[in-house]
């Protein structure tokens, strides 16, 4: 459902921090049940990839222009 094309640094990047935000005791932004949990193992990289595909991520990529400085 993510509607624009990431790289896969910038993927990478998102999922990464996402991951570090879960594990530092930041909110699901999906619903996931307790036995959808204990399926993945309350893994967060696994829940910030659920949170990707379903394009809830609160991360934005900023890209520099061409030709600007």
């Amino acid at each position: 459902m993510v509607t624009e094309n990431y790289t896969k640094y910038e993927k990478a990047r998102m999922i990464g921090s996402r991951a570090l935000q879960l594990s530092m005791g930041a909110p699901f932004l999906v619903k996931l049940s307790e036995k959808e949990l204990e399926k993945i193992r309350f893994d967060p990289i696994e829940i910030a990839l659920i949170e990707f595909d379903e394009g809830v991520l609160p991360i934005t990529v900023r890209r520099p222009l061409a030709g600007a400085k």
